[in-house]
């Protein structure tokens, strides 16, 4: 399928998200769409799957204008897409969510249950995304809602599938895997428009790259460009690709878990007698494959699920299944791993949920009332601070990018003062500009003394920030190494060998 954008311009209000938009993606392409949070990509996407409709321009496939009254349209004319905050159904199964909308049935028109858990199966097996079909969504760790999303794309049989950020919740083995996927889709004909702010990934599997800035399309380059090249076309600066870290004293342990269990929503143990220390001035980084109990061992650290036995001190003070508030009050700074169900009110504004904790407490609020001025002050130098792309701080948050909703909660937690940093996929979605940035505040808190504990599903970042790293497998701490050992051995670890 050969579709091209002319002149593809989505206005909100004032504000244009996509100005004179124009690519071509050709039948067997993958072509990569480059650009900076906010910098429209997402829009022009959903644009093209019928979700948005553009204000001027047109779309064209195989040389023949369509428009799209909605989404069910691009799918008829075989536009599969794959998108970066989920579009699941909670409540439903896996096999509910890829088939709705397209549900096999039976007599009476009942839906066709086995029919649809044996086409889960097959679509698993075939590319080599193990998911049980009858998994209620809700229950499942982030990346294994991905997988969903992913299968229910392929399931169409798309002729040009649009994949907006696919890879930010997936393992290296993972990516790999879909990699390979998106080359023999390529192979056999199909068109692929793929969005990613990973470099590596861009010049490993594109065969064209459009670079969009500020919502203009500002240069269409070549895969062969080396990574510093891609950053500085992508962010219209120079960037830093490494972490730059001082050497600083350690101190002493400001975060200590012992003998820490907890179990998942199924009563099953997913964290075993795990024990570990944090201390100031030490970025402790936690390694291993999604949905080895790094998820929830975070949770139980900020009171968002219950520890069935052990104990987890912070400054001294037992916080063990202390409530979320308390814990923040106790000095934890928290990035979730899912930033729309555990960090934000997507409905409330951006200045509203940069004061989220600590709304009722001065200079925010004085008694019940609330301090206006305070709370839009703060917000507009964070969002120049953090440099959040957004509209103004009136904004709902949830209008915002996923990178910059990232920013919002990072530039939150960091704002005041803590004893100790944890942040579960700290960089997730963010362009390399933020990336750098981010890094460099993480780095800055591990230098003023605090104690700072990263989760991270890339082994790239575990390796840049970590000063220690623990390898988490099948719910307990395998071992604690320098990153000085390198990828192979620390991967080694986290498929569970070298135990």
């Amino acid at each position: 399928m050969r579709v091209e954008l002319r002149g593809i311009t989505k206005r909100f209000g004032s504000f244009t998200a996509n100005d004179a938009i124009s690519l071509t993606v050709e039948p067997g392409q993958i072509h990569c769409l480059l650009g900076e949070n906010g910098a429209g990509k997402s829009t022009l996407m959903n644009v093209v799957f019928g979700l948005l409709h553009a204000d001027e321009g047109e779309i064209l496939i195989n040389g023949e204008s369509v428009a799209f009254s909605n989404s069910g349209d691009a799918v008829r004319k075989g536009i599969g897409m794959v998108h970066q905050h989920f579009m699941l159904v909670p409540v439903f199964t896996v096999a509910e969510n890829v088939v709705l909308g397209f549900e096999p049935t039976k007599s009476l028109g009942r839906l066709d249950a086995k029919a649809a858990a044996d086409q889960i199966r097959t679509l698993s097996a075939r590319f080599g995304l193990d998911v049980d079909p009858d998994a209620v969504v809700e229950n499942l760790p982030v990346g294994l809602q991905q997988r969903v999303e992913i299968i229910k794309a392929l399931s169409h049989d798309a002729e040009l599938l649009i994949l907006d950020e696919p890879t930010a919740v997936l393992t290296p083995q993972e990516i790999d895997a879909l990699m390979d996927i998106m080359r023999s889709l390529a192979a056999a004909g199909k068109s692929i428009l793929f969005i990613t702010h990973k470099l590596k990934e861009v010049r490993a599997v594109a065969d064209v790259i459009t670079v969009i800035r500020q919502g203009r399309v500002v240069d269409t380059v070549s895969p062969s460009l080396s990574e510093g090249e891609l950053a500085t076309a992508m962010v219209g600066r120079s960037v830093s690709l490494t972490v730059e870290k001082e050497d600083v004293v350690v101190g002493a342990a400001v975060l200590e878990l012992r003998n820490v269990t907890v179990r998942d929503d199924r009563g099953v143990a997913v964290v075993t007698n795990v024990s570990l220390d944090v201390r100031e001035g030490q970025i402790m980084a936690i390694a291993g494959v999604q949905g080895n109990g790094q998820t929830e061992l975070v949770e139980a650290i900020a009171g968002l699920r219950h520890v069935e036995s052990g104990t987890i001190t912070l400054g001294g003070r037992d916080i063990t299944n202390a409530s979320p508030r308390q814990i923040l009050d106790a000095g934890l700074g928290h990035v979730p791993e899912d930033r729309q169900r555990d960090g934000l009110v997507l409905s409330l504004s951006v200045a509203d949920n940069l004061v989220l904790n600590a709304a009722a407490k001065a200079p925010f609020a004085k008694g019940w009332n609330r301090r206006l001025a305070a709370v839009r002050d703060n917000a507009t130098a964070l969002v120049e601070r953090f440099d959040v792309r957004t509209t103004g701080i009136d904004a709902e948050v949830g209008s915002l990018s996923g990178g910059n909703q990232q920013k919002v909660i990072v530039a939150r937690e960091l704002s005041r003062d803590i004893t100790c940093f944890i942040a579960a996929q700290p960089t997730r979605g963010l362009d390399v500009g933020s990336i750098e940035y981010v890094h460099s505040q993480i780095v800055a808190e591990r230098n003023s003394g605090r104690g700072v504990v990263i989760v991270s599903s890339e082994l790239d970042e575990v390796l840049a920030l970590g000063d220690q790293v623990a390898v988490m497998f099948a719910g307990t701490i395998v071992d604690v190494v320098s990153p000085d050992v390198g990828r192979e051995a620390i991967g080694l670890l986290m498929a569970g060998g070298g135990q």
